[in-house]
């Protein structure tokens, strides 16, 4: 008796971890199990091959509160390898996780691998997506948000509800069209339309919308306030996000906690997150539009690259009806979008992941340590390849990732020898890193020489926007910086014929990607990466190459194989938690049975 007791015992407490979230140091942990998998959608009324996670499309997000461990079981259900990325979230001595090219081999077809990383001390709105071949053209991508924890006071009350909207253009043809065609040197053209949270747009113009699309919904009730994180997605596109007849006061960006500002609309450009807070103050005679419509593009040409969902309030008393709210008085003033981008500010008495207000790091007061004017062109051609470079170089991805490379001191994989200024002469196709100093404090300009705006993204960092102009950066630039409450974000957009400046603390040890998140210029070719080393000889600044790390290129050697085991014909490995519920099962049969 007292032994099948015993087992009961170990049987009930193991039932008490697997069914509430297990701790380390303290920190739950947050499981997922996800299948990446073709299905066939039709959001622009053409059938299509969309990437989509456990079925959905967009994928499910992730709802998780400041250093919580985060655990994502991957199985690679489509035809060709895959890398998921984590848009903004930093992995605190972590690179490993980053889910990039240069920190990690690809996901074979029919494999599982699993993500394990801590979200330290963030908080903030941001989205994961595929990262490699071209896929994010496809979908798979969903949000990524990051709640305070209780203890920390959030600089506005609860909202009544969180709506996640995920903004982007899109093609009728499948990505690996568009991948095809940007490998044979074309263009993509105009986008087919902008899609919201995965679907068309509303019929809102019979000529410019066929009928049977499906759109998207959003439902609220009067009075309250909701707290809507906007994405922008898409592939190449600036976006005018806009609510009808209600104002949007800004809150948050990218982990940060703004002023607090009412916009009637705002321009998100591409892989850049806002959330706002949105009264629903209107009277209810009918429902409302909801719009994100291109931005410096010929209006009358570009009418159909819209995406239309409804604001339905819960006592509407009919449908949305007339036309679209105005966008911005020119679409082609880039001065107005400057101005509204250099009016988001730091909210400096706000805390955020850590009780002190964000305004307490004083990051104009600290000496820089390095600078770097990365300067982009309009795509060239490099050897008979259609290429996009930074400072005159081209980079192509190593076989073997450059992270695993250094952990196996592998020589010729890279180069540390990114140029400070750019290249003269002809641009060229490459692997040059940018050697950051760490705990340095690095000045990036990213300088705009091509005909649309750009927007950039640093892995493993939140950067400050301190400054942006049109014309050509000088050392004289830095006369007119923000010093005192420029935003920290992880994304910025940089206008045609203009600069961008940002400042960003390195400390954090790791190599991260630094690119484009205009997807047709990152893949082909503009993106480089920041190495960060600590020379003390010590494991307290970076977490050790994972027990499942996957290896290809010159360390293939290393990799076992792994039978593939698509959905269709088998189900995906277990989780940590089902395993443990199996056991403890196992567990109490057993103990059942004993005298």
């Amino acid at each position: 008796m007292v032994e099948r007791r015993s087992l009961m015992a170990l049987a009930l407490a193991l039932l008490a971890t697997a069914l509430a979230a297990p701790c380390f140091a303290g920190d739950p942990y947050a499981y997922f199990d996800w299948d990446v998998s073709f299905i066939t959608a039709a959001p622009l009324g053409v059938k299509q091959q969309v990437i989509a996670i456990n079925g959905q499309f967009p994928g499910p997000i992730v709802n998780v509160t400041t250093n919580w461990n985060v655990v994502v079981n991957v199985l690679n259900d489509l035809d060709e390898p895959l890398l998921m990325t984590w848009n903004g979230i930093q992995h605190r001595k972590n690179s490993w996780q980053d889910g990039v090219a240069g920190t990690n081999c690809p996901i074979p077809s029919g494999w599982n691998w699993t993500y394990q990383f801590q979200v330290k001390d963030q908080i903030g709105s941001f989205f994961y997506f595929p990262s490699i071949n071209f896929q994010r053209a496809g979908g798979g991508y969903g949000g990524f948000t990051v709640n305070n924890r209780d203890v920390i006071a959030v600089p506005f009350d609860k909202p009544d509800g969180d709506i996640s909207l995920f903004i982007g253009d899109w093609y009728k043809k499948d990505y690996k069209d568009l991948r095809k065609a940007l490998d044979n040197g074309k263009q993509l053209g105009m986008p087919d339309g902008v899609l919201m949270n995965g679907k068309g747009p509303y019929r809102y113009n019979k000529t410019l919308v066929p009928d049977g699309i499906d759109y998207e919904t959003v439902h609220v009730h009067p009075g309250k306030i909701y707290r809507f994180r906007v994405h922008n997605v898409g592939i190449s596109t600036s976006l005018n996000f806009r609510i009808q007849n209600h104002n949007m006061l800004l809150v948050e960006t990218e982990g940060s906690y703004t002023v607090q500002q009412n916009y009637t609309n705002l321009d998100i450009h591409v892989g850049q997150s806002y959330s706002f807070l949105v009264t629903m103050d209107q009277n209810a005679s009918g429902d409302y539009y909801m719009v994100a419509s291109a931005r410096f593009v010929n209006e009358s040409r570009w009418a159909r690259v819209t995406g239309v969902a409804i604001l339905h309030y819960s006592n509407s008393k009919g449908k949305a009806s007339g036309p679209l709210p105005d966008p911005p008085n020119d679409v082609y003033d880039k001065t107005f979008s400057m101005n509204q981008a250099r009016s988001i500010r730091w909210n400096l008495s706000a805390g955020a992941a850590r009780p002190n207000p964000q305004g307490s790091f004083r990051y104009g007061s600290i000496n820089v340590s390095q600078v770097y004017v990365l300067r982009n062109k309009p795509p060239v051609v490099i050897k008979g390849t259609h290429r996009a470079t930074l400072n005159g170089i081209s980079y192509t991805p190593p076989a073997t990732p450059l992270r695993l490379a250094d952990e196996y001191k592998l020589k010729g994989v890279y180069t540390l020898d990114f140029p400070t200024r750019p290249l003269k002469g002809a641009p060229k196709v490459g692997r040059s890193l940018i050697d950051g100093t760490y705990r340095g404090f690095m000045e990036i300009i990213f300088q705009n020489n091509d005909t649309k705006v750009q927007t950039y993204h640093v892995d493993g960092y939140a950067f400050f926007v301190v400054g942006m102009d049109y014309g050509e950066w000088t050392e004289e630039s830095r006369g007119t910086y923000n010093k005192g409450d420029g935003v920290a974000r992880c994304s910025t957009q940089v206008f045609p014929g203009a600069w961008t400046a940002i400042l960003v603390s390195l400390d954090n040890v790791g190599i991260w990607n630094v690119r484009a998140q205009n997807l047709d210029t990152w893949y082909l070719g503009q993106e480089t990466y920041i190495r960060v080393v600590n020379p003390e000889n010590t494991n307290k600044t970076e977490l050790p190459v994972p027990d499942n790390a996957l290896y290809c290129g010159l360390l293939q050697k290393y990799q076992n194989e792994q039978t593939p085991h698509h959905k269709a014909t088998s189900s995906a490995p277990l989780t940590h938690q089902v395993y443990r519920v199996l056991v403890l099962m196992v567990l109490m049969v057993a103990a059942a049975t004993l005298p």
